[in-house]
């Protein structure tokens, strides 16, 4: 048993510790807002914060979260920069198909926590490691400067 604090909460996981934290969200704790894409730290579908940074979900084992505070793209409503950035991904229709905005929103979030006015390069940097296969980068750049100003 591994004892993951998930979005506030001290959750119960009852699973190897090698287990990759989107493995424990999605089948132990059936959290299915984080996304499988390429289980190689590659495309950013499963990013979540961990103590408010973005990692990969993927390839980041509990054991390494166990004390830790893991966030997911469940908790972003309730929080006010995540809250900016879902409406910013509306208001700029951002998504198309979908899969791999929670990890986007989750990077959007992590990078506007640390740089409230990024500049496009920023937002580059911040977001090189999420791949959108509709090809929405245009949308989600705009996106995540409306969130600033909003948040500024």
């Amino acid at each position: 048993m591994v004892t993951l604090n998930i979005n506030g909460r001290d959750q119960q996981v009852d699973a190897d510790p090698s287990t990759p934290i989107l493995w424990a969200l999605r089948d132990n704790l059936n959290m299915t807002g984080t996304k499988f894409g390429c289980g190689a730290a590659l495309c950013g579908a499963c990013t979540v914060h961990l103590n408010g940074e973005a990692i990969r979900s993927c390839i980041t084992p509990i054991s390494a979260a166990a004390g830790q505070k893991i966030t997911t793209i469940e908790a972003m409503e309730g929080d006010k920069v995540g809250k900016a950035v879902q409406d910013a991904w509306v208001r700029h229709d951002v998504p198309q198909c979908g899969y791999c905005q929670s990890g986007q929103v989750m990077s959007a979030t992590a990078l506007l926590r640390v740089n409230k006015a990024p500049t496009d390069a920023d937002i580059d940097n911040a977001m090189s490691g999420n791949i959108c296969r509709c090809g929405t980068y245009q949308r989600i750049r705009a996106a995540i400067k409306d969130a600033a100003k909003t948040i500024a």
